[in-house]
């Protein structure tokens, strides 16, 4: 029996839907324990692209059962083009696929709740992806929220009605144009929820505790990023959920002592999409190569992505808070090229040199100290070994491990699932 974790540690986008494809034939269970369709989870191989927002990305192996936690929130209309989606590949999706009733629903109001609070904040906003999830995560916090396990209820649509005429009036009260015609939505919505309904439901908790007593090997998998953590991210400019490990508990049920490896995926570089502080954007050439090598658009909102330098301040922060116990680094094949490559190693704040993440990482108090490598300039796409990485490489992948005091087990050099080096 062993119960893994496998998170993001920047700002979301780091490839864990890739490594978490690679990793599942180790596993009996994968288990999504946060987030929502913001999630965009990339996975390639033959030759396809696929990209999952609520499924867990082991749903593409036969062997394993995928679950959906209590801490994910569901938007039964985006799940339902998802399942739509993968209807060619001919996946058992019956068996494969089962769903916590604890995990709460977007309504179509909550999509529209977003909307008008961003539309609402002008200048302010946070970049929201306008999904409805913050506020799902609202009527969760708040005690007001619908949950899958409601669907079986008999009141049911007593209980939706009563939450989408309180959306309303708070719509109202935004006092912003949006426009919408709710009776489609609606229809829309109760169409995908009979949809939902050919699911199994479970309760998570239970079933993850028994698969445990019975020897079952279990990977949870985290959505966005450590840096975008409601508690210990960029806040205001966070997503809603606990995106650390502590979300694996709370989002799944399992006890903090059953967790054995904590795996974290960061990228050989920095992005960002959205607002808030980027203590080593990169705003001229080099960021743009960043973007365009690694085309770094969003899979779910097609934002373009902010892209700068490894920043191991805010690395080591991630690693301290989640217990990290292995690292995975993603794309190393992007800087391919560059003649000089840097990263943050320290802060200048308010005057003083520091090497921890501090309250504030705005630009007018940070100032990253930056460390210059030699760069390299190999097609890695095509290597299977540590050995046959560019020795400037090796570098800079040795002196990251120093600094972290982690090991990096897993070296990315392409989008596909065979493009990964296992150290």
């Amino acid at each position: 029996m062993t119960v893994d974790l496998l998170l993001g540690l920047q700002w979301g986008d780091e490839g864990k839907g890739k490594i978490v494809d690679v990793l599942t034939s180790k596993y009996d269970i994968i288990a999504r324990f946060q987030g929502g369709p913001n999630a965009g989870h990339t996975l390639e191989f033959d030759g396809i692209k696929h990209v999952l927002r609520t499924i867990p990305s082991g749903i593409f192996h036969e062997n394993n059962i995928n679950i959906i936690g209590n801490g994910v929130v569901i938007d039964p209309v985006v799940f339902k083009t998802e399942l739509e989606g993968l209807k060619k590949f001919n996946l058992d999706i019956k068996s494969k696929l089962i769903i916590s009733r604890k995990a709460h629903l977007i309504l179509p109001t909550h999509r529209l709740l977003d909307a008008a609070s961003e539309a609402s904040k002008g200048k302010a906003k946070i970049g929201s992806t306008l999904k409805g999830i913050g506020p799902t995560y609202m009527d969760k916090t708040g005690r007001n929220g619908i949950r899958v396990g409601d669907i079986e209820l008999a009141d049911f649509k007593d209980r939706y009605r009563a939450l989408a005429e309180k959306h309303e009036a708070m719509i109202a009260f935004y006092n912003v144009d949006i426009q919408y015609n709710l009776p489609e939505l609606e229809a829309e919505f109760f169409e995908a929820i009979e949809e939902l309904k050919q699911l199994t439901f479970i309760d998570s908790e239970e079933y993850l505790a028994k698969a445990q007593k019975e020897g079952k090997s279990i990977l949870c998998e985290g959505a966005q990023g450590s840096l975008l953590d409601v508690d210990f991210g960029t806040y205001p400019f966070v997503t809603s959920s606990t995106t650390t490990a502590a979300g694996a508990c709370t989002g799944l049920g399992i006890a903090p002592n059953k967790i054995k490896e904590v795996f974290g995926i960061f990228k050989a570089y920095t992005t960002r999409v959205g607002s808030g502080p980027f203590p080593t954007e990169d705003f001229g050439t080099a960021g743009d190569i960043m973007a365009k090598i690694g085309n770094e658009f969003g899979s779910v909102t097609g934002r373009k992505r902010r892209c700068g330098w490894l920043d191991l301040v805010a690395l080591k922060y991630a690693i301290q808070v989640n217990g990290v116990t292995q690292l995975m680094m993603m794309k190393g094949d992007v800087l391919s090229g560059f003649e000089t490559l840097k990263v943050g190693t320290s802060y200048l704040y308010k005057g003083i040199e520091i090497n921890h993440l501090p309250y504030n990482i705005e630009e007018e108090n940070v100032t990253p100290i930056y460390t210059e490598f030699k760069g390299w300039n190999a097609d890695l796409t095509g290597l299977t070994s540590y050995d046959s990485l560019p020795i400037e490489l090796k570098n800079y992948i040795e002196f990251i491990e120093k600094e972290v005091e982690v090991p990096i087990t897993i070296v990315s050099v392409g989008p596909d699932r065979k493009q990964t080096i296992v150290r």
